[in-house]
């Protein structure tokens, strides 16, 4: 059975491998390489260096919908897509005897689209999960095969979620494959669902509840981040945690600012620990350096939002 491959983050290089390591894969397609960093340095895609480095044949069309003619000319049985970024046409799902199966990082037909997997932290969910469906016209909205779900920690942020679903993916990639080549599966139709958009930087409205706060903070970190000022001081958030608190002051009040105690903020409800932080224009750190060295004090206040 002859395998192409879809995908172009980090997130889809687990499954990659897994269907490599199993079955072969014939072809990756992936975007095309993009200019990063403030440099603007040409960067292949994770999926890219991954596949090159199995000796997997890559392709990387601007626009997939008018290279049908490469993906035809493969002759593979199927395509699997993860993380890709591209709309796919009817003639890209015709090109494939056995269909185009995408893998999804939710529990479908929950958070569709961009973003699922910030998306289930920022709304404060216990857990999440993947699904396997066929791909259709509309987005996300394919017969599912397969699902598996995975908890949500308090301890998770962006990243830690990401490679937790990304190994499931793998492996459950593989196991709807299977099923694929041996035929006779039943297809689960999906119910009523809704889509998510994209995450951006977020600068953080303590007037939410402490768990709305360090959700949101999680959910954005390691990338695009959550934020908050302080007049000319601006913090990226990398982790945060809910604490326990019955101070009677504005939500965005510092309650306690030093090493031995750490940054403390009231919220509207409760209070949250910054626990890791990043100066605009700094490093990476822990609460407990950033306090070392910068005079925040207890009582002062994190600006309001600009709406």
């Amino acid at each position: 059975m002859k395998i192409v491959f879809a995908g172009t983050p980090d997130f889809a290089v687990e499954p990659l491998l897994k269907l490599h390591e199993i079955y072969g894969i014939s072809a990756v397609v992936t975007q095309p390489d993009k200019p990063q960093g403030r440099k603007g340095i040409l960067t292949p895609p994770p999926v890219k260096v991954a596949a090159e480095k199995c000796g997997i044949p890559v392709f990387q069309p601007e626009k997939i919908k008018n290279d049908t003619k490469t993906l035809k000319s493969l002759h593979a049985d199927l395509m699997v897509t993860c993380a890709y970024g591209q709309i796919l046409t009817q003639e890209v799902l015709d090109a494939f005897p056995l269909g185009v199966w995408n893998i999804h990082a939710s529990l479908l037909p929950a958070y569709r689209g961009a973003a699922p997997i910030a998306r289930a932290l920022i709304d404060g969910c216990r857990e999440t999960g993947v699904t396997v469906m066929k791909t259709e016209l509309g987005l996300d909205t394919g017969d599912m095969l397969l699902a598996e779900k995975c908890p949500i920690y308090d301890s998770d942020d962006l990243g830690t979620l990401e490679n937790r679903l990304s190994r499931l993916s793998g492996e459950l990639i593989v196991k709807a494959v299977d099923m694929i080549a041996r035929g006779g599966y039943t297809l689960q139709k999906q119910g009523e669902g809704f889509t998510c958009k994209k995450v951006s930087r977020t600068e953080v409205d303590f007037s939410k509840s402490a768990r709305e706060v360090s959700c949101l903070i999680r959910g954005l970190s390691p990338a695009p981040f959550a934020y908050a000022r302080m007049g000319d001081l601006t913090l990226n958030f990398w982790f945060a945690e809910e604490v326990s608190c019955n101070a009677d002051v504005p939500a965005g009040t510092v309650l306690s600012a030093s090493p031995k105690e750490g940054l403390v903020v009231k919220c509207g409800k409760g209070a949250v620990e910054i626990v890791e932080l990043q100066p605009a224009g700094g490093r990476r750190m822990s609460a407990a350096d950033f306090l070392n060295g910068r005079k925040i004090q207890a009582g002062q206040r994190f600006d309001k939002p600009v709406l």
